[in-house]
């Protein structure tokens, strides 16, 4: 009987509370991973040791913003494991507070290479990779917040919604290819962070990393073949 193929799956933005839930979700599955993180000591605390997720691993440092970093970690992952099923790009970010007329240059900058221009290097290293070796997966991950512009929010809803864009275009440029694209929208996820900001906040309505984690492996599952271009709501309260 011919043994089942594991899958490789890259997760970038690995070492924080979803990545951690991801890369534990696909572990149990017994794919191979691909962690890659701006930090090695971030991955390395979240990964090494008994925290390993199950099955084999690969930790990679790169700077998303970083083309060649970033084209280097994809060469790394297909020189380990031969080819890269899929890519779940969790690496973004967030801030708020300022009215549009009084957003900095820093944290216009900040929002839109983050969850923006990260997404395009993604791309840029893993769609020609997978255009040769026949087809794969590409989740991304939008936000809620992002269906319209809220106040003091500006720069950052506009970001998210540039990359459900980004995301919509590469599934119509992609889907006759094999490559399906598409992306998560979360309202807030329960972080310990989130709940230290937001202390009389209920968490219990917030999507936990986990449910978050099984709506992404979905995506890249064959069950999800069919789809291709959704932008999907995952509001907690499970």
């Amino acid at each position: 009987m011919q043994s089942r193929q594991r899958n490789i799956v890259m997760v970038t933005g690995a070492a924080g509370h979803l990545g951690r839930a991801v890369a534990a979700a696909f572990g149990a599955q017994d794919a191979r991973l691909v962690l890659v993180d701006r930090d090695q000591r971030a991955l390395d605390a979240a990964f090494g040791g008994a925290s390993a997720p199950a099955g084999e691993t690969l930790l990679l440092a790169a700077d998303l913003l970083d083309d060649a970093q970033v084209g280097a970690a994809v060469t790394s992952a297909v020189q380990r494991f031969g080819r890269v099923d899929a890519v779940c790009h969790l690496a973004g970010g967030f801030r708020m507070g300022e009215p549009v007329h009084a957003t900095s240059d820093a944290n216009w900058d900040f929002l839109f290479d983050i969850n923006t221009r990260t997404l395009r290097n993604i791309a840029r290293g893993v769609v020609p990779q997978m255009l040769a070796q026949g087809g794969g997966r590409i989740v991304t991950v939008g936000a809620a917040s992002a269906s319209r512009g809220l106040a003091q929010m500006g720069a950052y809803t506009a970001a998210k919604s540039a990359a459900i864009r980004l995301t919509e275009a590469m599934s119509a440029e992609l889907r006759e290819r094999n490559i399906n694209v598409n992306c998560v929208l979360p309202t807030i996820i329960d972080t310990p962070e989130n709940r230290a900001s937001m202390p009389a906040a209920d968490p219990a309505r917030w999507v936990a990393p986990a449910a978050l984690a099984d709506v992404i492996v979905f995506l890249c599952s064959d069950a999800a073949r069919a789809v291709h271009g959704a932008a999907l709501p995952v509001s907690g309260l499970s």
